[in-house]
């Protein structure tokens, strides 16, 4: 795939070039330019990191709008279980899936579900292939592009069972399909996302062609008109109860949920970009081969700390959290089967139909030889470079300012430190001319007066 669809957006209007997103971007896209940021497509992950970092709020995602949903003839919500964490302690997930229903899709489906099934699916696969240590959750399309980009001998590692909300969307698809009799492209499946990358993962999967959503509706645009729906439902209206949640379901909101609800005891949870990126380090170097699964989340806290989120992340945690606890004090059931998840299992129902592929970056030029000549161009350059990395060119690092000199991407004079230098060398060379320069007008003076003295000799 040589384009990259991206949901992450600047608007020069308002960018002040203050480079904080520049400097938080794990993956070295952002660059500085005349003062304006500019995204690299090649090497952007929509990690959403340089969307809450921007000061200005000159970075912003790219959602569906509501208007969308009239391009269908049946209309199904499927709501991130983070969703259920936005919301006070006593406000339900039934009644938060009532409220989409009265806010205008004409179903809404508990993801937690089918998170529940894949929960199941992927104890089954952690059984099954316990020689790859540690398999890495690929629940997170930030983290599953940044090791298609970054690290690509660790794709082995990421799980091949397929996504809860890509599963939920083919079942609620082919199921509505034979309750109403419509064909399956007329049946719009939304997802309402925490976060920008679950909207790449829609329309621009990493492992297939098509998603099985349709869009994707951030939990930001649609929070106030679903509180306010909200407020106008009786609670005869909705399900108050927690007793038909599934608890499997309700750890993928947060980071450590799954291994909680699974038990796992040979498990690591990591959040957050910097974070992800020093495990992965560990994992190249063969030094987490004792470690049997890793949940690998690129915001903080797992879903409920996405961009796209309006609750306080330590709020929602804590919500998620109580609903856990009294399930399991409740010790209810309601969960998928666990004979209907293996049968299923065993039919290939949950895995993924196409292999996931690295995405490496374009090398420096096709020629390889041409390319090892720019690699030592670029390191030559880089050890004439201060080696601190301050930014002030524009570009993160020293190493990446010395690639972008030697693309002519930059000038090697966009480095403050090298400005002097280059100063002090046009000095050195003004100097050197007006010495030349001098030393000619003295020498043609003093021929002047040569020639006037011999003249005077000859008049005599």
């Amino acid at each position: 795939m040589n384009h990259y669809l991206h949901f992450v957006r600047v608007d020069e209007n308002k960018c002040l070039g203050r480079m904080k997103c520049m400097r938080v971007c794990p993956t070295q896209a952002i660059r500085v330019r005349g003062g304006k940021a500019k995204i690299d497509d090649e090497k952007c992950i929509d990690c959403g990191e340089c969307i809450t970092s921007c000061p200005s709020g000159a970075i912003t995602p790219l959602t569906d709008p509501f208007g969308e949903l009239t391009r269908f003839r049946h209309t199904v919500a499927v709501p991130s279980p983070a969703l259920f964490a936005q919301f006070g302690q006593k406000i339900t997930p039934g009644k938060i899936l009532n409220g989409l229903k009265k806010l205008g899709f004409d179903d809404a489906y508990d993801l937690a579900l089918s998170c529940g099934e894949v929960s199941f699916a992927l104890l089954e696969y952690l059984r099954e292939n316990s020689e790859t240590k540690p398999l890495i959750i690929n629940t997170c399309p930030t983290v599953v592009r940044l090791i298609q980009v970054k690290y690509p001998s660790l794709i082995n590692h990421i799980t091949p069972i397929d996504i809860p909300r890509e599963i939920a969307a083919r079942e609620v698809k082919q199921r509505k399909s034979r309750q109403y009799g419509l064909k399956e492209k007329e049946i719009g499946a939304f997802y309402i996302t925490p976060c920008p990358a679950k909207m790449i993962s829609i329309k621009q999967p990493a492992e297939k062609e098509k998603s099985y959503l349709d869009g994707a509706i951030s939990i930001s645009d649609i929070y106030g008109p679903l509180h306010a729906t909200m407020e106008n439902i009786d609670n005869e209206e909705s399900d108050e109860s927690v007793d038909n949640l599934c608890i499997l379901g309700l750890g993928w909101a947060m980071a450590g949920g799954i291994s909680r609800t699974l038990k796992l005891k040979n498990s690591l949870t990591v959040s957050g970009l910097p974070e992800i990126l020093k495990v992965f380090d560990d994992m190249e170097r063969g030094s987490l081969q004792h470690i049997d699964f890793i949940e690998a989340y690129s915001c903080p806290q797992g879903c409920i700390g996405g961009s796209l989120t309006v609750e306080n992340l330590y709020i929602s945690y804590n919500k998620i959290l109580r609903l856990i606890e009294e399930l399991e004090l409740k010790k209810i059931k309601r969960c998928p089967d666990v004979k209907e998840v293996r049968k299923k299992y065993s039919e290939g129902y949950f895995f993924k139909r196409h292999k996931l592929r690295p995405r490496p970056l374009k090398p420096l030029n096709d020629d390889l030889t041409k390319a090892i000549k720019k690699r030592k161009e670029i390191e030559k350059i880089y050890e004439k470079l201060p080696k601190i990395d301050c930014g002030a060119c524009g570009s993160p690092t020293c190493e990446a300012f010395a690639e972008d000199v030697v693309k002519k991407e930059s000038s090697l004079l966009d480095c403050v430190f090298m400005l002097p230098k280059k100063l002090r060398g046009l000095s050195k060379e003004l100097s050197e001319l007006l010495n030349k320069t001098k030393s000619i007008n003295e020498t043609g003076k003093n021929n002047n007066k040569s020639d006037a003295k011999g003249k005077k000799n000859e008049i005599k």
